[in-house]
């Protein structure tokens, strides 16, 4: 997002817009007095590039006949660039959404998730001039998976500290700061989706980041019946397809939730609920054990498992 918007406002000075003016969109946002100001002339230079933040996607909810007004005749002299968090299908499908995008361009910065992530990061460090080896970018998306930021900053050092571009595994492992940032929920797409060397990554790394079991439990178990639910169903005659919207799978899990139901059957699934419940007595301490341990057992159980025929 960060260079999306460097883009634009690089393109904007060269087109002549040398003034800038930032606004950032709270609560209580005067809507009123950005409409004047939208349409008043710039006292310094001809033309301006105008920047809206917003808060949260529903910041513009307010002002959203402001912004619909401006799209449907905006000035010659002033770009207006707004920058979001993740906006949902309701405000993408909003009228000052659809104002914007026939007025100029509407784009939306989507997640590098974990299976496109070492190939983003090989084009990137290319572009920067280095020569990747399959190793070293397989490390190197290890080690910054969810910060992207930091898989900038390190591909910069590399490029500075390897002048003829050549780059293995060892240089990674030499310059490469552990910077990866993982989540409760990126633990359970990898556990679901059997990853279990991924998964078990990430649950150390949710360790040692200080989250306790109880945080984690939440995520995997939630998952964890989802999918023991889906897996009732097929075996009581559902297809996959159906068993998946009857349990409210949404549409972009059903991939996971297929591998899933294909590695472990019923029986399996109840025994790592049983574990799941047994986890969650010994983190509120009603039961004797290593929680840990058996976060990771249960991890390991969700992730593993072979595919049936």
């Amino acid at each position: 997002m960060q260079e999306c918007a460097d883009a634009v406002r690089a393109a904007a000075r060269a087109a002549g817009h040398t003034e800038r003016e930032v606004h950032f969109v709270e609560r209580k946002f005067d809507w009123p007095s950005f409409e004047s100001a939208l349409a008043s002339r710039s006292l310094f230079a001809d033309r301006r590039l105008v920047e809206l933040r917003l808060s949260t996607p529903k910041a513009a909810d307010a002002g959203a006949d402001v912004l619909g007004r401006y799209a449907a005749r905006p000035p010659d002299d002033t770009v207006l660039l707004a920058i979001a968090p993740k906006l949902d299908r309701r405000v993408l499908q909003s009228p000052w959404v659809s104002a914007f995008a026939r007025a100029g361009e509407v784009v939306e910065v989507r997640p590098v998730e974990a299976p496109a992530l070492r190939a983003w990061i090989e084009a990137r460090m290319r572009r920067a001039g280095l020569r990747p080896d399959r190793d070293a970018a397989r490390l190197l998306a290890d080690r910054v998976e969810g910060n992207l930021l930091a898989a900038h900053q390190e591909i910069e050092k590399l490029r500075l500290l390897w002048q003829d571009g050549d780059v293995d595994e060892d240089a990674v492992r030499e310059v490469v700061a552990d910077s990866a940032r993982y989540d409760v929920f990126k633990l359970a797409d990898a556990a679901v989706g059997g990853d279990l060397p991924r998964a078990l990554r990430i649950l150390a790394g949710l360790r040692a980041e200080g989250l306790q079991v109880p945080a984690i439990l939440w995520a995997v178990a939630r998952e964890l019946r989802a999918v023991a639910r889906v897996r009732w169903l097929v075996d009581h005659g559902h297809s996959p397809q159906a068993a998946m919207a009857k349990a409210g799978v949404w549409r972009g899990r059903t991939a996971l939730v297929s591998h899933a139901i294909a590695r472990h059957d019923g029986r399996r699934l109840r025994a790592l609920c049983r574990t799941a419940a047994e986890v969650d007595r010994i983190a509120k301490g009603s039961q004797r054990g290593d929680a840990w341990q058996g976060m990771t057992a249960l991890v390991a159980g969700l992730a593993g498992g072979r595919r049936s025929a």
